[in-house]
C-alpha cells in the first residue's frame, strides 16, 4: 500500500483553503467505516485517507511546516494506515459522565485484546493493540487504542467472495457484536 509522504501533503495554506471539503469528505467516509460495538466502543476502521486526514489536521493544529516536523508526524501515523493485509482501526471507549467514565476505564483494563473479527466459516481474529506504546496502567485503560487485526488469504478471499462478517469485542466486563457488517467496512483496505 501507497505510503503518505511529505510531497503527498497540502502545505498549511493549500490545507486552509481546502478544509473545510476536504474535512466533510472525510468525516462522510469514516461514517461508513464505522462500528458501534454496543452503547460505548466504537471501531473507527482507518485507511489511507482517514489517516492523511490526520496528519493534515495535525499539522494545522501544531502549525507544523518544517521538514523535521512533517517527518516525525509521518512516522507517527503512516503505522496506521494498513497494509493490504490487515485492517487497522481506532477504538473509542466513551462514557459522557466523567465519573462513569473513570470508573468503566479501571474495570475494561484489557479490552482491547479482547475485539474481533470474524469470517464466516473460520477463527476470530483478535486484535493487536497499541503497537506504538502501550496505554493502559495498573489503574485503567485508555479511552483510546489503536488495533491491527491481520486476515489470512483465506479471509480475505472469503469476504471477496461475499462471506459475512462479524466484529465483536468479548470482555468479562463488556461485551457487544455487531452480526451483519455493512458494505465499506468489509472492503479489505
Amino acid at each position: 500500500m501507497p505510503r503518505i509522504t511529505a510531497q503527498s501533503l497540502m502545505t498549511l495554506e493549500a490545507y486552509a483553503r481546502a478544509r473545510k471539503e476536504f474535512r466533510a469528505r472525510v468525516l462522510a467516509h469514516k461514517k461508513d467505516r464505522t462500528a458501534a460495538l454496543g452503547e460505548h466502543v466504537t471501531l473507527i476502521f482507518e485507511d489511507e485517507l482517514t489517516i492523511r486526514y490526520q496528519i493534515q489536521e495535525m499539522l494545522r493544529v501544531e502549525r507544523i511546516f518544517e521538514e523535521e516536523g512533517i517527518r516525525d508526524e509521518l512516522d507517527a501515523y503512516n503505522p496506521l494506515v494498513p497494509d493490504g493485509s490487515n485492517w487497522k482501526a481506532t477504538m473509542l471507549i466513551e462514557y459522557p459522565d466523567a465519573d462513569e467514565r473513570r470508573t468503566m476505564l479501571g474495570r475494561l483494563k484489557g479490552i482491547e485484546d479482547r475485539v474481533w473479527v470474524q469470517v464466516a466459516g473460520h477463527d476470530r481474529v483478535y486484535a493487536i493493540a497499541d503497537e506504538d506504546m502501550a496505554r493502559e496502567n495498573d489503574e485503567k485503560t485508555s479511552a483510546v487504542h489503536f488495533l491491527r487485526f491481520d486476515l489470512t488469504p483465506s479471509c480475505a478471499r472469503a469476504l471477496s467472495d461475499g462471506s459475512a462478517l462479524a466484529i465483536g469485542v468479548d470482555h468479562p466486563v463488556y461485551t457487544a457484536t455487531l452480526e451483519s457488517v455493512p458494505g465499506a467496512l468489509r472492503t479489505h483496505s
